[in-house]
């Protein structure tokens, strides 16, 4: 945890290339987020039919659930810097992004056989 889901019709040039746009998204995540990559799962989805606005033009829709550090504050702090990462990286500007920030409580995340609600009070 986070789960992170990036949805765009930016398409790359190729396998490798898209492999290196998720490999420095997912390091840009960690440090914006501010946990450990380790944790990360990060989907990237290429769909040519997300259209915005009623148009093909360069979009993405950026989905993120962390447990808890998703507050008001940091929702701000966040869309700023995936904003400008986007539009360095991808070409989107941030008026065709739509980006949710929220967190689903420990006792709706599963992992490792149990939710981390579970994990937590057994380590306590």
């Amino acid at each position: 945890m986070p789960l992170i889901e990036l949805t765009t019709n930016v398409k790359f040039d190729s396998e490798e290339a898209t492999k290196a746009f998720v490999r420095e998204f997912s390091k840009f995540c960690a440090t914006t987020i501010g946990k450990d990559e380790k944790v990360f799962n990060v989907n990237f989805l290429y769909n040519p039919y997300l259209a915005y606005g009623g148009t093909f033009d360069p979009a993405l829709m950026l989905n993120v659930a962390s447990l808890f550090n998703v507050n008001a504050e940091n929702a701000v702090v966040w869309t700023k810097a995936f904003a400008e990462f986007f539009e360095e990286k991808l070409g989107v500007p941030s008026d065709r992004e739509q980006l949710t920030f929220f967190d689903p409580g420990a006792e709706f995340v599963g992992f490792k056989g149990t939710t981390i609600a579970e994990s937590l009070r057994a380590a306590t």
